[in-house]
């Protein structure tokens, strides 16, 4: 059914999504459902990620401000997805699209049978037309209500849906050499081809009291996209007709474009890049810095300078350069306390040394569990 068909993924934020009166906008949903009907009249199928449950429940609740405290910030999204969920049915039921409620965690996505698990019933609802609408399930995943990333969410379910675009609707027209809030000398960047440390750095925090989420966050998952061969666009949640213009190949927002050359990335490397959050770090010297990025090599113990954090074999790290800018993810071959202890070291200096056995001729992460980052 949708062989010839492209799919396009639309990640609202909380400040989009809810007014200055703490109210849900709901003549913005009503124009995102018109414009999905329209995209599915060009060819596309939609799949929204969307915040803002916190957002819409607090009032509710009698809140005259975002809670702190955890349990309520759990009451809040129970209620609040609620109301999201209802007012995206009838606004889309009134353009005969049919959307359907898809709630996820780090939990479902850590174990690559349940990630998998989650790209089938995904997969299957946009082959069956409907107009999946996703978030985070704030209720019960606490550390995910602290983290509130849902431009991170947007990536992996871009992933998992093998999108042809991903797009985030802010409140801020696209990505600027600095704050605009705050520098007024800074100046609008529409295209971006590869995310270092310069545009990293020109990322500022939230300015909104209702999300959690900033600049850096969608700047990361941006990257993540990149690898991934897949475009996204930053541009403003107020911009008329965003989302088809963008279909019909206009130019909006900050446009963050794939390496032409890269390559097709193996679905697990996708896993591994956002399947679970890094439970830790290794930083590397330059030669194996241009070792893992430019040769694709795997990571051996005598190129890491330092480890970062607590972790078992198994886990997933990122892969720092001496200046702290991650490179690479990947699933460790051994915990922290071995790799402390080897790091710096030779293979035949690791074989001689009994308490670290486990790790004599392999390296630290092998390029088979090992993605770089674009």
């Amino acid at each position: 059914m949708t062989a010839q068909r492209k799919t396009m993924v639309v990640k609202i934020g909380s400040s989009t999504l809810v007014g200055d009166d703490r109210r849900i906008r709901r003549d913005f949903i009503a124009d995102l459902a018109r414009q999905a009907r329209a995209l599915r009249d060009m060819g596309w199928n939609l799949v929204v990620v969307s915040s803002g449950a916190i957002a819409c429940g607090a009032p509710k609740l009698g809140f005259a401000s975002r809670p702190a405290d955890m349990p309520s910030l759990q009451a809040c999204a129970s209620v609040g997805q609620c109301i999201l969920s209802a007012v995206y049915d009838e606004e889309f039921r009134a353009q005969e699209l049919l959307t359907s409620l898809v709630l996820l965690t780090r939990h479902d996505t850590a174990r690559r049978t349940s990630y998998l698990h989650a790209r089938d019933a995904l997969t299957r609802l946009v082959d069956l037309g409907v107009v999946p609408v996703v978030n985070e399930n704030d209720t019960t995943t606490v550390d995910e209500i602290k983290f509130g990333d849902n431009d991170t969410l947007a990536a992996l379910v871009s992933c998992l849906v093998s999108a042809d675009l991903c797009v985030t609707l802010s409140d801020i027209d696209g990505l600027y050499t600095a704050n605009p809030s705050l520098d007024p000398t800074a100046t609008f960047i529409p295209r971006v081809t590869k995310i270092d440390a310069a545009i990293i750095g020109s990322a500022g925090d939230s300015t909104t009291s209702v999300g959690t989420g900033g600049m850096i966050t969608k700047i990361r998952a941006s990257r993540i996209l990149m690898t991934a061969g897949i475009a996204s666009v930053i541009c403003s949640g107020e911009e008329r007709d965003a989302l088809v213009r963008l279909a019909a190949g206009e130019s909006v927002g900050t446009l963050f474009a794939p390496p032409a050359d890269r390559l097709d990335i193996a679905p697990r490397k996708l896993w591994i890049a956002l399947g679970d959050s890094a439970h830790g770090s290794v930083v590397v010297d330059e030669g194996a810095a241009r070792a893992v990025v430019e040769c694709g090599s795997s990571l051996l113990p005598v190129g890491i300078r330092s480890v970062q954090g607590t972790f078992a074999a198994g886990d997933v790290l990122d892969v720092r350069d001496a200046d702290g800018f991650v490179i690479a993810r990947g699933r460790a071959a051994a915990g922290s306390d071995e790799l402390e202890l080897a790091c710096g070291r030779r293979q035949d200096d690791i074989a001689r040394n009994h308490l670290l056995a486990a790790l004599a001729g392999k390296p630290a992460i092998h390029r088979d569990e090992l993605i770089v980052f674009a």
